[in-house]
């Protein structure tokens, strides 16, 4: 079974920036969500994924993801999404041997920035970093999928 070890973070200040390693730009919406799972396209720069994704709250979640031809998921965005597509920049940071992942959201959901680490292991040991602010793996108003829905802008 293919698992998602994430934790989720607010960000408090700009000084990851000067650490930035690469960047792309995703949009992404949502074809299906039940409240078991929900099932996403996603854009990143020049490649597309369709996602699969249970809908547990918390650090450790099921995950699918599958590649697909970048002019279907084009398509489907057009197509098949529910509610409003999420679009967003994502920054690759290195802090003390981990990758974070910075999402600055724009469209409805400007204004929000949010910073994620993924682990090998629930009780695996990071550092956090000084910009990084309160632990948000837990609300579920940070997951895509509710801020598809529910806009940062709305809140």
């Amino acid at each position: 079974m293919a698992q998602e070890i994430e934790r989720k973070f607010l960000v408090r200040n700009d000084q990851w920036r000067d650490t930035v390693e690469s960047t792309a730009r995703y949009r992404q919406a949502y074809i299906s969500e039940d409240g078991a799972c929900s099932i996403r396209i996603r854009i990143a720069g020049n490649k597309a994924n369709l996602n699969i994704k249970g809908a547990t709250l918390g650090i450790v979640r099921t995950e699918y993801e599958y590649p697909l031809p970048l002019q279907d998921a084009l398509e489907m965005l057009g197509n098949f999404t529910l509610g409003l597509q999420i679009e967003k920049t994502r920054h690759f940071v290195r802090h003390n041997g981990h990758i974070w992942e910075i999402d600055v959201f724009e469209g409805a959901n400007e204004g929000l920035i949010v910073a994620e680490i993924e682990l090998d292991d629930v009780d695996e040991k990071f550092s956090l970093p000084s910009w990084a602010g309160k632990q948000v793996s837990d609300d579920k108003r940070y997951y895509n999928v509710y801020l598809a829905h529910h806009p940062y802008s709305e809140w």
